[in-house]
């Protein structure tokens, strides 16, 4: 049974479309006087038995140009169809059965409730996985070349899906947003940085490793290729640089409405294969990453006296320094982005070794003895224990809280789960009134009667053993380069105590008192 309606209209929103029932003015149709026009069809499958059915079964079928019948108002469905023998009748009424699901009373049918209908979109959620052994239809290599022919085709197709992304960064996010001023050019430039400089490097490299694909689509030398190209990764440390910036500024973004509206379906199209926004943006830095695991996996398929058995090798000390460029980098960018978001109310806490260091060993959440939650910053020099908060002109800011630790003087203890709460170490809030405590540890000042120890707590064991390590490693960092500080001519009126500070134990003070007292 079908209902004729009067017209319809099509609302679309990246890539969801909604139907409206409505007039021909662009009107919702809500006259309940008006009746739907139902027509009776019997489907073919039926006329196609009805052909096969003996004559006197024939008789009993309605005229064949009454097989699309106008009827009037009715308030059953007895009035609806004209009273034939059984055998049609049934037939009829199954149709109808199959057609609509109906009820007793022939009323106007209520409006179609909004519903999103599928749009096919260029870019699907998920990723076609396809080998090289798929694109060939007969070969003649061993196993291992097999291999290595595998991981310069996955090599090539990492890099044609980075170019899909990068462009699907800038037509689906910057120049909407742009264009619909949902950012300001500024913002957008400081959050999405140079990576449009990014995409026609990877095509320069896409392009020469396509090239190399012979008539049987095997490729034969690539290390020379890829020596030649990786000096043009030089271009990353300033795009990862910017990173932290920009992931502050669209943390920061996201609480306004607009901004949030807009990502949210964004995520939520199909083209966005459920990741977000920073999750495209952050794709060159994991990229950059990959390509020494991928050089090491070409170097173990590349057999003996191959031409890449020796430019392999090259290639990959190269990408090696270039990464390590790019960390040393972004680490000192972070570094400088951190301190200058230091927030200080005395004129004390404005340590030396603050400004001294160079980079961040970590930082992230732990809560103190009192159960407040702190963002503490291991810098390379010094640890600094923070409380967050906005500013205005700002964004985010770092509230320093009590008084920062030189990494030189900080005696590390390492507090076992279950140790009984109280002593003056921990307080009822610490663990919100359990009598246990867990992923715990202690930092204390060497030195300095006026800084308490700061009792702090992980969330859970993983977080504790990564702050631990650290910690330890900055702690030696510092007291060898403070040792290696007091050897030197200009250093003579440092503290003596001070010059064997790098063999000190990091377990407990008990230890660190045992060993100054020799």
């Amino acid at each position: 049974m079908e209902v004729e309606e009067a017209g319809e209209t099509k609302s679309s929103w990246l890539g969801e479309t909604h139907s409206v029932i409505c007039d021909h003015a662009g009107k919702r149709k809500q006259d309940s006087t008006s009746e739907p026009v139902i027509r009776i069809i019997e489907d073919e499958e039926e006329e196609e038995e009805g052909e096969n059915m003996p004559a006197h079964m024939k008789d009993s079928e309605e005229p064949s140009n009454k097989r699309v019948k106008p009827v009037s108002k009715s308030n059953s469905l007895t009035g609806v169809i004209t009273p034939v023998k059984t055998p049609a009748l049934k037939r009829i009424g199954q149709s109808i059965s199959r057609s609509i699901s109906f009820r007793t009373d022939a009323r106007p049918l209520p409006p179609a409730p909004l519903r999103s209908r599928g749009k096919a979109s260029s870019f699907p959620r998920r990723r076609n996985s396809q080998c090289w052994s798929d694109t060939v239809e007969s070969h003649d290599l061993t196993a291992k070349e097999i291999k290595r022919q595998e991981v310069i085709y996955e090599l090539t197709q990492g890099e044609k899906q980075l170019i899909e992304d990068l462009n699907l960064v800038k037509k689906v996010y910057y120049e909407p947003m742009l264009k619909l001023d949902i950012m300001t050019e500024s913002e957008l430039g400081q959050i999405f940085g140079t990576l449009n400089s990014l995409i026609p490097l990877h095509e320069d490299l896409l392009d020469r490793l396509e090239r190399l694909r012979g008539s049987e689509k095997t490729v034969g030398e690539v290390g020379p290729t890829l020596l030649d190209w990786f000096p043009c990764l030089d271009a990353y440390i300033t795009y990862c640089c910017n990173q932290v910036g920009a992931k502050a500024l669209l943390d920061q973004k996201k609480h306004e409405k607009r901004v949030e509206h807009f990502l949210h379906l964004c995520q939520e199209s199909s083209f966005s294969r459920k990741l977000d926004l920073w999750s495209f943006l952050d794709l060159p830095r994991s990229r950059l990453v990959k390509y020494p695991l991928l050089l090491k996996e070409i170097q173990k398929c590349t057999p003996p006296e191959h031409p890449d058995e020796e430019t392999i090798p090259e290639a990959l000390d190269k990408i090696h320094d270039i990464v390590g460029e790019v960390n040393k980098k972004t680490g000192e960018a972070e570094c400088q982005f951190y301190r200058r978001g230091l927030m200080y109310h005395e004129e004390s806490q404005r340590l030396p070794e603050i400004q001294q260091s160079r980079f961040l060993y970590c930082h992230g959440e732990l809560k103190n003895n009192k159960g407040q939650r702190l963002h503490v910053f291991l810098f390379e020099l010094a640890v600094v224990l923070t409380r967050p908060g906005e500013d205005r002109d700002l964004g985010q800011v770092f509230h320093v809280y009590r008084q920062p630790l030189p990494n030189a003087l900080i005696n590390l203890e390492e507090i076992p789960d279950g140790e009984a709460a109280g002593g003056g170490t921990f307080r009822g809030a610490f663990t919100g009134g359990n009598d246990k405590v867990k992923n715990c540890f202690r930092v204390s000042s060497r030195g300095r009667s006026k800084v308490n120890p700061y009792c702090l707590q992980a969330n859970d064991s993983f977080s504790k053993q990564q702050w631990i390590s650290c910690l330890r490693q900055a702690i030696v960092q510092a007291r060898d380069r403070t040792a290696q500080t007091s050897q030197s001519p200009l250093s003579l009126h440092l503290d003596p105590a001070l010059c064997h500070i790098a063999d000190l134990s990091l377990s407990s003070d008990t230890d660190m008192a045992d060993h100054t007292s020799r």
